[in-house]
């Protein structure tokens, strides 16, 4: 498909066309038919909306009359200049917003939608796109790879930490969230995650920040009627050492009265920490507020130090679900644009059936923590996998060893699969710490 907004791959009856502000009371009752919700379409009038609109685009279903049906499929991308991926950025599509009427439901209007939206990273060039899905089986046959999970915790009020040299050096805030006071703070620290010792550029994959102005009012917004199961305006937790702020956390917390005595819930958002010292602090506070009796965390990095600051993390009752899909859009540009954690000379087969540029022999070459190359090649391969596979690879938190158990990766040259996977590794866990 085209810039154009062409239609080729839509069955008759169906045109796509750019979406606008003046579109917004259509876009928002389609996501409520999408995705059921409580709130009337009016209702949504108060929220700001995270889109770029010149990246929003609409299904139109046309009517006999020649007029039109309304909006009968829609999808949107965040733009991500600086996608963290191993050891750098990359401009990134952040696929979202993706929604059709049940009436308009088995017509290929997502695969439509979907080709439509790699084209146009593409001519973007945006070597990535990347997405949470709400449905787990559906993208990959688009080429999507689960590239990351998190970690979800239940973890009991006063649960024993571990000390941590430093950590009763700083000091705490306790306050209510609010944009003008916070609002530099928070988008500077969640920035930073990354080991704050060791090689260079040893960021965290997936730790997409919030690049526009709309995603960062959407994040600030606090109406009353939006907040689930009765909880409290946002909160936030501050903890700084010598007048620096080095982590806060979010957090809204729910009522809950027993019999037995109160049973209040701390729900977190964020959780950012730059060092141990700082993990320790804040976890400390999040651990202990009156009148609760747990803490859930959400989406963290299933490497986060709170699993190893815990003394019985059995009784945090940890469970782990996928976090961010990765698509790799252009083969040779994303290859080339990340990190490796070791040395590695290996020709990569891959098999893309719906972008065939990026089907063929690839050769990728890199040294550990160093630039990288990847040029066509026609030299047998010495691995050969799909692009779903390879978007699953490529932040570093699925194993190409893993994969190849699964057979969905075939070593062609014996010792290749374990170089490579040594290589395409990292050392924090990729993850995304909200929801696009």
């Amino acid at each position: 498909m085209t810039s154009d907004h062409s239609s080729s791959a839509l069955p008759a009856g169906y045109r796509l066309r750019p979406l606008t502000a003046a579109d917004r009371r259509a876009l928002v009752d389609l996501d409520t038919w999408a995705f059921p919700d409580p709130h009337s379409t009016g209702e949504f009038d108060e929220l700001p909306l995270p889109l770029t609109w010149e990246r929003t685009v609409g299904v139109e279903a046309g009517a006999p009359s020649g007029g039109t049906d309304g909006l009968a499929a829609m999808h949107a991308s965040y733009p991500f200049s600086e996608f963290p991926v191993p050891g750098a950025t990359l401009p990134t599509a952040g696929l979202t917003w993706v929604g059709v009427h049940p009436q308009h439901r088995r017509r290929g209007l997502l695969t439509a939608m979907i080709d439509h939206h790699l084209e146009r990273c593409r001519e973007r060039g945006e070597a990535l796109s990347a997405l949470f899905a709400a449905e787990t089986a559906i993208y990959g046959r688009f080429g999507y790879g689960k590239a990351a999970d998190d970690l979800r915790l239940t973890v009991p009020r006063g649960a024993a930490l571990r000390d941590v040299p430093g950590a009763a050096e700083h000091t705490v805030r306790v306050e209510h969230a609010d944009r003008a006071r916070h609002g530099d703070l928070v988008a500077r620290l969640h920035r930073a995650p990354g080991l704050p010792a060791g090689p260079a550029g040893i960021n965290r994959p997936g730790w997409a920040t919030r690049e526009t102005d709309a995603l960062w009012e959407s994040y600030w917004a606090d109406p009353k009627s939006f907040r689930a199961s009765g909880r409290e305006s946002l909160r936030i937790v501050v903890v700084e050492r010598d007048g620096e702020a080095r982590g806060y956390a979010t957090f809204r917390r729910s009522m809950d009265w027993q019999v037995t005595g109160p049973r209040g819930t701390v729900h977190l958002g964020d959780v950012v920490a730059l060092d141990a010292a700082a993990a320790r602090a804040l976890w400390g506070v999040l651990l202990d507020l009156d009148l609760m009796s747990s803490t859930d965390p959400f989406l963290l990095p299933v490497d986060d130090a709170i699993m190893s600051l815990l003394v019985d993390p059995r009784a945090a009752g940890a469970r782990i679900t996928d976090n961010v899909w990765v698509r790799v859009v252009d083969v040779p540009a994303a290859l080339a644009g990340r990190r490796y954690q070791a040395d590695v000379d290996v020709v990569l087969g891959v098999s893309d059936a719906r972008l065939p540029d990026n089907a063929g022999s690839w050769r990728l070459r890199a040294t550990a923590f160093g630039a990288a190359t990847c040029e066509r090649t026609d030299a047998a391969p010495d691995l050969e996998l799909d692009v779903r596979e390879l978007g699953a690879a490529y932040l570093g938190g699925t194993s190409l060893v893993a994969l190849a158990g699964a057979g969905l990766v075939a070593e062609r040259t014996p010792g290749a699969l374990v170089r490579a996977s040594a290589a395409f590794g990292w050392p924090l866990a990729p993850a995304c710490g909200w929801v696009f």
